[in-house]
C-alpha cells in the first residue's frame, strides 16, 4: 500500500509541474525574446537619434564609432543624402536575425542581432525552472513517505488487532492516530474486543458453572447405578434404586434447565410456594449413604411443615451444595434445621469441623474462593441461585460453619399442597 501511495502522489506532482512547468517554460522563451526586441527598438532608436544630432554639429559619422558604442550588432544606417554607413559584423547568411528599424531627421536605423547570443540566457532560465522542479517531485516525495508511513502504519495496527481478535485475545489497545476514519475503525474494534472478552468470560463462566453444577447429581446417579449392580439379585430393590435413579435424572434435566437459562441471561427466577421438607428429605436421602461412606451422618430437626416462596430446583442446589461443602471441608455430623423466621423460613445447615478460617470469612461467597481442595465456585453458585428466587444465602456462623438458606414466606402457603384438578371433578 505505502509504496502504491507514493507511486499515485508522484504521478498527480509530475503531472501538475508539466502542467505548470511547459506554460512556464514557454512564457520565459517568449518573454526573454520579446525584451530582447525592445531592447533593440530602443537601441536603433538611440542610434537615429545619435547620427541626427552629428550631422547637425556637422561631424563626421563613422561605422568605427557606432560598433563600439554597439558591439555584437549589425548596424546600417541611411543619411540623408542617400549615403550609407554599416557598422559591426555582418550577419551570417541563414543564421536568425532579430532587427529592429527606426528613423527620424531623414535618418534611417536598421539593427540586427545573432538570435544565437539570447540561447544561453534562455538555457539558464529553462535550467532554474527544471531546477524547481526537481525540488518539487523531491519535497513530494518526502511529504509522500511521510504520508504514506502516517496512513500505513495504523492500519497495520489496525490488522494486528483483528488479528488477535480472531485468536482470542479480546484485549482493546485503547490506541488512536489521529485520523478521524482510522480512529473511528479503532474505537469499533476496541468495544468489539469488550464485547468479545465479555463473551468469552461468559463462556467460562458457564463452562465452570455447569461443571461444578452437574458433579454433584452425576455423582449421586452414580452411586445409585452401582447399588443397582450390587442388588442385582433383589428385584425390589433394583426397582427401588431405578425409581430412585430415574427422579434423580429429572433433577440433573432440571439442573441442565437452570445453567441454560443462566447461559440466555434468564434471572428471573421461578419461585413458587413449595414445602421445603420434602426437598431437603429428598438431599438427605440422596447424601446420606454418601456421608457414612465416611463415616459421617446427616440428619434433620426443626420445626417440620415450613412452606417457603422458592424455585424447588434451584433450593435442592442449594442444599446440595451446602453438603457438597460440608463432605469436602467439615467434619462430623451434618445437621439441617428448619425454622421460621421473623419474615422468611430459614433453613440452617451447618457440621461440627473446624469452620471457616477468619481470613476467608470477608470472601467465602466471592467466585474461586476456596479454603482448599474446592474450587471456589459451590457457595458463589448457591447465593446466586438463592437471590435469583427472592432469597439470600448468609454465613450465620463460623467455627463450626452454620449456612443459612433465607426464604421468603408464602402469602397463601396452604395452596402448595393442595392438587389441582384439571376438567371437570
Amino acid at each position: 500500500m505505502r509504496r502504491r501511495l507514493l507511486l499515485s502522489t508522484l504521478a498527480v506532482a509530475v503531472v501538475a509541474i508539466l502542467l505548470l512547468g511547459i506554460p512556464l517554460a514557454y512564457a520565459a522563451h517568449k518573454l526573454i525574446y520579446e525584451e530582447a526586441g525592445q531592447s533593440l527598438d530602443r537601441e536603433a532608436s538611440a542610434i537615429a537619434g545619435g547620427v541626427a544630432y552629428t550631422l547637425e554639429a556637422r561631424q563626421p559619422v563613422t561605422g568605427a564609432a557606432i560598433a563600439r558604442e554597439y558591439p555584437g550588432r549589425h548596424i546600417a544606417v541611411t543619411l540623408p543624402g542617400g549615403a550609407a554607413v554599416e557598422a559591426g559584423p555582418r550577419p551570417r547568411p541563414g543564421a536568425r536575425q532579430l532587427t529592429a528599424t527606426a528613423s527620424g531627421q531623414g535618418v534611417r536605423v536598421r539593427l540586427s542581432r545573432p538570435a544565437s547570443q539570447l540561447k544561453d540566457q534562455e538555457l539558464r532560465l529553462l535550467l532554474f525552472i527544471g531546477s524547481l522542479a526537481l525540488l518539487g517531485v523531491a519535497v513530494t516525495v518526502g511529504l509522500a513517505m511521510v504520508q504514506a508511513r502516517k496512513l500505513t502504519l495504523p492500519l497495520r495496527d489496525l490488522a494486528e488487532t483483528a488479528d488477535r481478535l480472531g485468536t482470542g485475545n479480546a484485549r482493546p489497545r485503547r490506541r488512536r492516530y489521529g485520523i478521524p476514519e482510522v480512529d473511528r475503525v479503532a474505537e469499533v474494534l476496541d468495544r468489539s474486543a469488550v464485547r468479545i472478552a465479555d463473551l468469552l468470560a461468559a463462556s467460562r463462566e458457564f463452562a465452570s458453572d455447569a461443571s461444578h453444577q452437574l458433579r454433584t447429581p452425576l455423582t449421586a446417579l452414580s452411586m445409585r447405578l452401582e447399588e443397582m449392580i450390587e442388588a442385582a439379585d433383589y428385584p425390589d430393590v433394583v426397582r427401588e434404586e431405578g425409581a430412585a435413579a430415574v427422579a434423580q435424572t429429572e433433577r440433573l434435566v432440571a439442573v441442565v434447565e437452570q445453567l441454560l437459562a443462566r447461559a440466555r441471561h434468564d434471572r428471573t427466577g421461578g419461585a413458587v410456594a413449595s414445602p421445603i421438607d420434602d426437598i431437603i428429605r429428598q438431599q438427605v436421602e440422596e447424601w446420606r449413604p454418601i456421608f457414612r461412606r465416611d463415616g459421617r451422618d446427616v440428619r434433620i430437626v426443626g420445626e417440620q411443615g415450613l412452606v417457603g416462596m422458592t424455585n424447588p430446583e434451584g433450593l435442592s442446589q442449594i442444599v446440595a451444595t451446602l453438603l457438597d461443602n460440608s463432605l469436602m471441608h467439615g467434619a462430623g455430623t451434618v445437621t439441617i434445621h428448619t425454622k421460621p423466621g421473623a419474615s422468611s423460613v430459614v433453613v440452617e445447615v451447618g457440621d461440627e469441623g473446624a469452620g471457616i478460617p477468619p481470613e476467608l470469612e470477608p470472601r467465602i461467597f466471592e467466585r474461586s474462593v476456596s479454603g482448599g481442595r474446592g474450587t471456589g465456585l459451590g457457595l458463589y453458585l448457591a447465593r446466586s441461585l438463592a437471590v435469583v428466587d427472592g432469597g439470600r444465602l448468609e454465613l450465620i456462623q463460623s467455627r463450626p460453619a452454620v449456612f443459612g438458606v433465607f426464604l421468603r414466606e408464602a402469602a397463601e402457603a396452604r395452596l402448595a399442597g393442595e392438587r389441582v384438578v384439571l376438567g371437570p371433578a
